[in-house]
């Protein structure tokens, strides 16, 4: 691998990263990362039919509101966030 090829690849992951939030970075903490990866997998309950009736199946609610509950579980997925240490 040649240095060229070093410079090509971390930019392409930092063009990922500046496009899609949930990739990640090196400032990213357990939390946020643990948010983005709750949140992606809500909105592809909600955006997948087939994924969404089954849930609605499975917990014996209608489909509007299975796609209510999980809209509203994207608002905080993992509760609040833990208090800050300032440095």
């Amino acid at each position: 691998m040649q240095a060229s090829d070093r410079f090509n690849i971390n930019s392409q992951l930092e063009h990922l990263q500046a496009k899609y939030v949930g990739t990640g970075h090196a400032d990213l903490n357990r939390f946020e990362w643990a948010v983005n990866i709750q949140r992606d997998s809500y909105a592809s309950y909600v955006g997948h039919y087939p994924m969404l009736a089954y849930f609605a199946v499975a917990e014996n609610e209608s489909i509007g509101r299975e796609r209510y509950n999980f809209m509203q579980k994207m608002l905080l997925p993992c509760g609040l966030p833990p208090e800050r240490e300032d440095d």
